[in-house]
């Protein structure tokens, strides 16, 4: 069977099974009588309809919507057409939901590309022969997969609304009509979203949903069936699969965290794992009703009704050995005295207390290094430290070096510090006690952002040592987060200085000869643009391995990588699946974030895909390495010549005049801020005025991906491969793309960026005094870049090779249409009214659009 037709054939399914049963169901959902829409439900069509043939004839928003209304609803006032458009959003808002559940509910039948990339082409590879099994139980046994969560502020569907949409998905699967009518009924008057903000401890609630109802059995279950086919050693000191969490511990990313919001935290994933054990525990003991291990499960049963649902308990301990005793005593009874049966209960039980721990999900602790420099500088003044010289602070970094002492004090936080030092040493100590109710894993990793210097992990370490940890126990991993592109370039002579460093050299013999690495692509998009930031990222990969094999450390990398391809997400598995033998691969530790949690881990099926995904890459780019994947010496001249390329070109983007403005005035980008979904800021120095540098990059990439221009995602790509075609290196180019899969992973990633990209919608701009030639560069490189990209591939229309997820952005894009038009044009309304009171609703009703858009685009923020 050809390719071209298996293609074919996964787009009929898709046609058939999403998009004919979402326009079936559409219809039913738009009969449906919601609060306050009376016949909006019939109006939307013919909505959604101008707009499109208004986007196709390139007319501004602002004339699409006045002569929509003009033409359907001609008698109303622009206060009450501002009420329809509500009501109109109020309805796509629901529709996303509803594809988004059908398409979940397809997931099995429509049959991706990807497909091959998982666990079953693991199992179906170690089949073919006993040697093929004992290399991937070999290549398991050093291999691990941590996935973190993190509270970044894309994350729009409250539990309520994710609750209906896992039950929807379970209706549409058996197509229960009945179930599925009330559940769009619910769904029609459940809100959306918050009238105030959400708190950190919030933040973590709403993702600790996640934890507890996908994460907690995909995991589990993943685990189960490596167990079944290989031969996993169940003691391991290091987990093959491991989870962390972000929110609650991450200062850096969000300045309202503070000690008290970690606390509760990590009383929070204590207690959602052991109501999670309890249920399970349930099962169990309505199974084993026999004699002889009835004050045994009468133990079990109290021992975990009391951590489950008394919140704060005074005398609480890392109860994990203990609950591995007692369901161990179980099992062994059932094997002597039972005939094992439900031997199997047990041990699933077993199974997901040692995954899990007292813990969850290991709780991160992230820092700024200018803060972290500030503490350290603070309590030098203090007189804490002994033996420093006086002049420390003035040192070289060499100097430094040379001269800090590692002393242990018993040190505590004066009460004249300011917030950020008092939070930063409690939260030291907090650390310790965290391990000691939750377990060791429960919080021993801390993140140190913008580090440029061996010295911000060194200062750091003697911060724990003065708040009372001793250098022989101090059960805590320091991890460095490199991320502009100046940071990178350094980034293996920082990793030289602690490797040769006396104290550190000892305290990473202690961790088992283990450094983990964190690299961040959000800020160096922003910072270089694609191509510069994903080959910056590259490069510091293959240094920092070289550096660590020298000096005989076992790395590992921590990528920091956001939902969009701009921010380093994209079809993450291929990256990790093309990484040639120069880059540390034994482990794989990435960021999950925003709306790619629910859009890829919102449904124990999807999780376990997505899982299984990065697993087989992991393993098949060990066991079955591709010469190709190791770029030759002309073959990085060729890249580095078009990152040089891209990067020039978008740093000439970002010092133009107009840039800031331009975006200012033509996305949602001051109004991010004003969207209750998170408790952090869209950008750093709140107080001040808008500075590019200061502007968070998840705030930088949202705000371009709802102008529908995607420019992180693409700009200076189409100049780069002009300049190799220029240069005569076209072929070696094509060659590249074809045989690269790290290139022609970042390129196809690039393709899907430039997928959800529509510069009709402000292709009016172009005839603007002030902003038409801005405009007219962007939409310039967009075709060039778009144009050269389908001459490297051999493609007719972007993403040709990917159909089904073509197709399925196509859909999305359609649904959303109107309301990336009712943004512009309350933009436009924004920008030219002082009316106090008009000014607040078209606030929310810009406000209300970027919902909306994101959820649809699935990796847009």
């Amino acid at each position: 069977m050809s390719s071209t037709l298996k293609l074919s054939q996964r787009e009929t399914a898709f046609n058939n099974e999403v998009v004919t049963r979402f326009e079936l169901y559409n219809s039913l959902f738009q009969t449906l009588p919601f609060y306050q829409v009376k016949e909006i439900g019939i109006l939307l069509p013919f909505f959604s309809s101008h707009c499109e043939k208004g986007a196709i004839k390139q007319q501004s928003p602002t004339a699409i919507i006045e002569s929509f209304f003009k033409k359907y609803v001609p008698d109303i006032d622009h206060r009450e057409q501002l009420n329809r458009l509500f009501r109109f959003i109020q309805y796509i808002e629901r529709q996303v939901v509803l594809f988004d559940a059908i398409e979940d509910s397809s997931f099995s039948k429509i049959g991706r590309p990807d497909d091959v990339g998982t666990l079953n082409g693991l199992l179906q590879a170690a089949a073919t022969s006993d040697q093929v099994r004992d290399s991937i139980s070999e290549k398991l046994k050093d291999f691990s997969l941590r996935l973190v969560l993190t509270a970044h502020p894309t994350q729009f569907y409250p539990g309520t609304v994710l609750g209906i949409m896992t039950d929807l998905i379970e209706a549409l699967k058996t197509n229960d009509i009945g179930s599925i009518d009330v559940l769009l009924q619910q769904l029609g008057k459940t809100p959306f979203f918050n009238k105030t903000s959400p708190t950190p401890v919030d933040e973590a609630v709403s993702l600790v949903w996640f934890l507890e109802n996908t994460f907690y059995h995909a995991v589990s279950g993943i685990q189960t069936k490596l167990e079944e086919e290989f031969d996993i050693d169940e003691n391991r000191k290091n987990q093959l699969l491991e989870l962390g969490f972000w929110p609650g511990g991450d200062r850096d990313g969000n300045p309202n965290v503070n000690t008290k919001t970690t606390y509760d935290v990590a009383v929070l994933l204590r207690q959602i794992i052991f109501r999670c054990y309890y249920r399970d525990f349930r099962v169990l003991k309505r199974r084993i009703t026999f004699r002889g291990i009835e004050k045994t499960i009468a133990t079990l049963e109290a021992l975990l009704y009391e951590n489950a649902f008394n919140k704060h308990q005074h005398n609480a301990k890392d109860l994990q050995g203990e609950l591995l005793e007692l369901l161990q005593s179980v099992r062994e009874t059932l094997i002597t005295s039972h005939d094992s049966l439900f031997v199997n209960i047990v041990e699933d039980l077993i199974r997901k207390v040692r995954l899990f721990g007292c813990f969850f999900a290991t709780l991160d602790i992230r820092q700024d290094s200018r803060v972290l420099r500030n503490v350290f500088n603070y309590c030098t003044d203090k007189g804490i430290a002994t033996g420093l010289p006086a002049d420390y602070e003035k040192l070289s970094e060499e100097e430094k070096l040379q001269n800090i002492t590692f002393n242990a004090l018993n040190f505590l936080c004066p009460e004249d510090a300011d917030d950020l030092t008092k939070d930063t040493l409690n939260t030291i100590m907090l650390m310790k006690h965290i391990q000691h109710t939750n377990g060791e894993k429960a919080c021993q990793r801390f993140i140190i952002s913008n580090c440029q210097q061996a010295s911000d992990i060194l200062q750091l370490i003697d911060l724990f040592l003065w708040s009372g940890w001793k250098a022989e126990t101090l059960t805590v991993d320091f991890m460095p987060l490199f991320e502009t592109v100046n940071d990178l370039k350094v980034a293996a002579d920082v990793m030289e200085k602690l490797y040769t460093h006396p104290f550190y050299k000892e305290h990473l013999k202690r961790r088992g000869n283990a450094q983990s690495i964190m690299l961040g692509f959000s800020d160096s998009t922003k910072d270089g643009g694609y191509l510069m930031a994903n080959w910056s990222i590259y490069k510091a990969k293959v240094e920092l391995t070289a550096m660590a094999r020298k000096y005989d450390i076992n790395l590992a990398f921590f990528d920091g990588r956001g939902g969009p391809p701009a921010r380093g997400g994209g079809k993450t598995h291929r990256f990790y699946a093309s990484m040639g033998s120069e880059i540390a691969n034994k482990q794989i530790q990435l960021t999950i974030q925003g709306q790619t949690v629910s859009s890829q881990y919102g449904s124990v099926e999807t999780a376990r895909f997505n899982i299984e995904q990065l697993i087989n890459a992991g393993v098949t780019s060990s066991l079955n390495p591709d010469s190709n994947d190791l770029l030759s010496a002309r073959q990085k001249t060729l890249i580095t010549d078009m990152a040089n390329a891209s990067y020039k070109l978008f740093m000439d983007l970002r010092e133009h005049k107009l840039f800031v403005e331009y975006l200012e005035k033509f996305s949602p980008l001051k109004l991010l801020s004003k969207i209750n979904i998170s408790s952090r800021p869209t950008k750093r120095n709140a107080g001040a005025p808008l500075k590019l540098e200061d502007l968070r990059a998840i705030s930088f990439v949202t705000a371009w991906s709802q102008l529908k221009q995607s420019i992180p995602g693409f700009y200076g790509v189409g100049t780069a491969l002009q300049k190799m075609k220029q240069k005569g290196d076209w072929d070696e180019v094509k060659q590249l793309y074809n045989t690269s899969g790290f290139f022609k992973t970042m390129l196809d990633n690039c393709i899907m960026s430039m997928s959800k990209s529509d510069f009709r919608i402000t292709a009016y701009l172009e005839k603007d005094e002030k902003f038409g030639a801005f405009w007219k560069q962007l939409k310039d490189e967009f075709e060039l870049t778009k144009a050269l990209l389908l001459e490297l591939t051999g493609t007719e229309v972007l993403m040709q090779d990917s159909p089904v997820d073509r197709r399925s952005i196509s859909v999305r894009e359609k649904i959303v249409l109107p309301l990336v038009i009712v943004q512009h044009y309350a933009l436009h309304c924004l920008n030219n009214t002082t009316d106090k009171e008009l000014i607040e609703i078209y606030d929310k009703l810009v406000i209300r659009t970027v919902y909306g858009i994101v959820n649809a685009g699935r990796n847009l923020a």
